[in-house]
Formats: structure tokens, C-alpha cells, sequence
């Protein structure tokens, strides 16, 4: 079954032709903020972002533009920008908001998925696992992203996967941060007692699994947060 939703339509059909140079920016570039390759609080200068990606300034203003309109990136004068800093009382809206996303998408995705999705969402997460034991903060952080955006394809909701989707480039960054204070083995997650549901059929519980994943995970970076160690 071919999906048209949030995370597929990231990348390109192999008929669609050529990637415009705008898009191709906006993506790396949304990347790098979601995998926390941009700190929160570091103003970047659009020259210097260019010139890292080896992109012309145009795509890269228009990539900077949608970022900023999407809160990804803050406009901080001088030909700067940076990833803005999460906040601890902004926590509670993103838990209450994560907590109603992705309980709704992982009960629809449960409803529809096959047991060959299954084994995919399980192969996602034993490439997450490896990322763990290697310490690999950068690995943890794509393949857990993987797991979650697997999950919304498979929800077949494509205006909730963009809500949801949109979350992440709000706390992406920071647990990027929380990652290289804590370490990658202190991370919680539920994904194998959700996968362990998805095999025995109890969308419900599937849906309570990822509830919990989504809580544990936004309250260690609320733990880091109020304890003052971003900076």
C-alpha cells in the first residue's frame, strides 16, 4: 500500500523529477535543526549557513523563511538566526499537545497496520537500540524520529502527522542536548511494549504505550530543563 503523508512526502517519488535547490535546502536544513545539529540559543549567520550547505543565498532565505514561520528558527538581526530556546513552561503545551497527537495517530496507525508494517516499525527500533549501545547521540535521535514518523505514515491522518510533525522541530533540539548531558542509555521509551501490543491487536494499548513514550521522554527534558543544565 502506497502512503501519501507527512514523512513520505519529505522525500521525493523517483518520478517526481528534479528536487527544486529551495526544497533541497529547506530539508537539510530542517534536518540538522531537528537532530539538534544547531544548539538552541546559537545565532548562525545566513552567510554561514550557506556556505555550510553549499547552497546560493536565495534558497537559503526562502528555507529560513518557512523555518521561521513553522518556529524552528528566530530571526535575531544582523543577518543572524538561531534555534530558539525551549523554555520549561513552554513543556506543558507540548506535552498536552504530543500526548493528544500521538495517542490519536498510534490507536489509527494500530487499526491499520499489517503484520509486515509491524516488522518494519521493530527493525526501526533495533537500529534504535544499536544507536544506544554504541552511544551514538546522533543515531538515537534519527531513528527514534524514524520510529514516531513510521507510526504517523501509518495513521493515514495526514493533517494530525503535520500537527505532530511540527512538534518536533519545538523540542528536537533540546533533546539533542539532554542526549549529550545524560547519555543515550538513560532515555526511556515504550516502543516494545507498544510493538507487543501492535501483536496482539489492542489498539488501545498500543495507544497507552506511546502516551507513556511521549511523557517519559518531554519529562526528562523537563527534568534537564528545570535543572538549569542547558546551559
Amino acid at each position: 500500500m502506497v502512503r501519501n503523508t507527512t514523512a513520505t512526502a519529505m522525500m521525493s517519488a523517483p518520478d517526481a523529477g528534479p528536487v527544486p535547490e529551495h526544497e533541497t535546502v529547506y530539508r537539510r536544513l530542517r534536518g540538522q535543526i531537528l537532530h539538534g545539529e544547531m544548539a538552541p540559543g546559537q545565532a548562525v549567520t545566513i552567510q554561514g549557513i550557506a556556505a555550510d550547505l553549499g547552497a546560493g543565498m536565495t534558497p537559503v532565505r526562502e528555507a529560513i523563511r518557512r523555518l521561521i514561520a513553522e518556529s524552528a528558527l528566530a530571526f535575531q538581526g544582523n543577518r543572524r538566526v538561531s534555534v530558539p530556546v525551549l523554555r520549561p513552561e513552554n513543556l506543558d503545551e507540548l506535552i498536552l499537545a504530543r500526548r493528544m497527537l500521538d495517542t490519536e495517530l498510534a490507536r489509527r496507525a494500530a487499526e491499520r497496520a499489517t503484520p509486515i508494517d509491524i516488522d518494519r516499525l521493530e527493525s526501526i527500533d533495533k537500529t534504535l537500540d544499536a544507536a544506544i549501545a554504541r552511544g551514538d547521540v546522533r543515531g538515537y535521535l534519527v531513528e527514534n524520529h524514524r520510529f514516531h514518523t513510521a507510526i504517523y505514515d501509518l495513521a493515514a491522518a495526514p493533517i494530525l502527522a503535520g500537527l505532530a510533525e511540527g512538534l518536533w522541530l519545538r523540542f528536537g533540539p533540546s533533546l539533542r542536548v539532554v542526549c549529550g548531558r545524560l547519555g543515550t542509555q538513560n532515555l526511556p521509551d515504550q516502543h516494545k511494549e507498544a510493538i507487543a501490543a501492535w501483536r496482539r491487536g489492542d489498539a488501545n494499548a498500543v495507544a497507552d504505550a506511546m502516551e507513556r513514550d511521549v511523557v517519559q521522554g518531554m519529562e526528562v527534558i523537563r527534568a534537564v530543563l528545570t535543572a538549569g543544565r542547558f546551559d
